[in-house]
């Protein structure tokens, strides 16, 4: 037991500090955000108007520049050509492609409607413009909470799946699947989606977004993956470029919630409730899609291994192509966006919060140690 017991400690010391300093602190960082963007769009609104002046099509120049890095380096870590793995033990990537896209979407607006549609509806009066359309402001909510309902994780989840000691190449496969998934079910279930709860968005704009925000960041990340790893090779790759590139997409999020905060801060000086109203059904969604998928993982007689990261994959959300569409779609100052934003809010302590459990109920899952991503495997006797 006293050996046990000096392990638990070493693993929970090992698994925070994997973190790196900008993820560990997102949640810190996302609320300095908040007061910056809040204070730039009091004492200097021209600054934000004239940014958000600079677009082309409806697509505003410096947010697309922020959200491409802020994609960019997520897709370049992703190894597409272990897509094939997936045939050989499917049951992990079959679980998690039905959680994202045939349940978590629905679960989404039925938390969503029932929580900021009635509710909590007397408590979010007020309308907003919206591509020349009156539209609620609990509407324009719960548009952005589908957007964030139908954007599977891509990225944090792969920190999620290594904090837990999952296996870590499953969770690479169901990345990458999940990311070509996106580029074509995001556009199609979202206008469907939104279209179903009154509104109507132009189909060339949602395709057109996808596109921008998920497809170019991917082709962009698979050619020069592929073209440094030939060039340069693994090694430099992993310890060179990837040890510069991983705080850009952090800093590129933070940058385009500066830019968000500044137009939204007169809405949320003025309606600070509306944070904690919309975190409700995000919260909820989240740790029930997340038992779903765990309890699911743990009737198909999954290992641990490969149950950790499939459940937390589906509880996670892809909040970057959220955001980016909902900018899109709405516009830089829409509540859409907002709900966006605090979908940023809650996923990390949330997430966080899931990896320990996880950890703590291994034992209730058939185990196979060496597809662990600790090199010792003996670590998992801690939680057993």
């Amino acid at each position: 037991m006293g050996t046990n017991r000096s392990q638990t400690s070493t693993v929970r010391v090992q698994a925070g500090s994997n973190l790196s300093f900008f993820e560990k602190y997102l949640t810190v960082w996302v609320f300095l955000c908040i007061f910056i963007g809040i204070a730039l769009g009091r004492l200097f609104p021209g600054i934000a108007i004239a940014l958000d002046a600079m677009s082309v099509y409806q697509v505003s120049i410096p947010i697309a520049v922020c959200l491409f890095f802020m994609m960019y380096p997520i897709m370049v870590k992703i190894d597409f050509t272990q897509a094939a793995n997936a045939v050989r033990a499917p049951k992990p990537v079959i679980l998690t492609l039905v959680v994202n896209w045939l349940i978590k979407p629905f679960t989404m607006v039925v938390f969503a409607q029932f929580f900021l549609g009635w509710l909590f509806r007397s408590l979010i009066a007020g309308t907003e413009i919206i591509r020349g359309s009156e539209v609620t402001l609990a509407n324009s909510y719960i548009a952005g909470t589908i957007l964030l309902g139908i954007a599977p994780c891509t990225a944090m989840v792969l920190m999620w799946g290594y904090l837990s000691y999952g296996n870590q190449g499953h969770t690479l496969v169901m990345v990458a699947v999940n990311s070509l998934a996106m580029l074509f079910l995001y556009a199609p279930l979202g206008r469907w989606l939104l279209a179903a709860n009154d509104l109507t968005v132009p189909w060339q704009t949602i395709v057109l977004s996808v596109l921008i925000y998920v497809g170019l960041p991917l082709i962009a990340g698979m050619y020069s993956r592929y073209w440094i790893l030939k060039h340069k090779g693994k090694e430099w790759f992993e310890r060179k470029f990837l040890k510069y590139l991983t705080p850009v997409a952090i800093t590129a999020l933070l940058l385009t919630l500066v830019l968000l905060f500044a137009f939204k801060g007169e809405l949320i000086v003025n309606n600070p409730l509306h944070i904690l109203l919309i975190a409700v059904p995000l919260f909820i969604q989240t740790n029930f899609i997340f038992l779903i998928s765990y309890v699911v993982a743990l009737k198909l007689n999954l290992s641990y291994e490969d149950a950790a990261p499939a459940a937390l994959i589906g509880a996670s959300n892809h909040f970057e192509v959220a955001i980016a569409t909902a900018v899109m779609l709405f516009g830089l100052n829409s509540g859409a966006a907002l709900a966006t934003v605090v979908g940023v809010l809650i996923e990390v302590p949330v997430m966080l919060m899931l990896v320990e459990l996880c950890k703590r109920t291994a034992a209730w899952f058939p185990r196979e140690p060496e597809k662990a991503t600790l090199p010792d495997p003996r670590c998992f006797k801690a939680f057993e």
